[in-house]
């Protein structure tokens, strides 16, 4: 029997394992592009995760197996305003689908599941960043396949 995929909210109890996906989602980038960019801390990420939900900030959407009742992926959302986008719209700071069900559809559901959220609260538009990188090439069509469209520019970032 072929196991189906659940996308449910997630709530404060969830932030561990979305905490663990985080974290190999960002050990998966750093092999990729083989530069240690982020400083990834468990405990601290479960914490602040936590938090993030309970304060209503972030919103997690986890895809669950629903016959084997674990978790295979996550997207997250943020809302944002700017002019140029028309109002408040939706960003994605993080999609990740475990390896081994990559090819189960599970970010198609997690995109489709964040355009109804999206739609619920009324935003104008979804909009993700991916590196300009040729390891990325697969997320970049994986995108495009579901909508999105390259909108130029790049991300830039400063500390602070």
């Amino acid at each position: 029997m072929k196991s189906s995929i659940r996308i449910d909210h997630a709530c404060a109890a969830d932030a561990p394992v979305v905490a663990e996906m985080v974290g190999e989602l960002l050990n998966e980038i750093m092999r990729a592009t083989g530069n240690q960019a982020f400083h990834f801390n468990l405990e601290e990420t479960t914490a602040r995760l936590r938090t993030f939900l309970e304060q209503e900030k972030y919103h997690v959407l986890v895809a669950r197996d629903a016959t084997a009742g674990t978790e295979v992926g996550f997207l997250t959302l943020c809302e944002s305003f700017a002019l140029y986008a028309e109002g408040a719209y939706g960003t994605i700071p993080e999609l990740y689908v475990r390896p081994l069900q990559r090819s189960r559809q599970v970010g198609l559901q997690l995109i489709q599941a964040a355009r109804a959220f999206g739609r619920t609260r009324q935003w104008k538009r979804l909009e993700v960043t991916t590196p300009q990188l040729p390891q990325f090439d697969r997320t970049l069509a994986f995108y495009e396949r579901e909508g999105f469209s390259v909108a130029g520019g790049r991300k830039l970032k400063m500390a602070l």
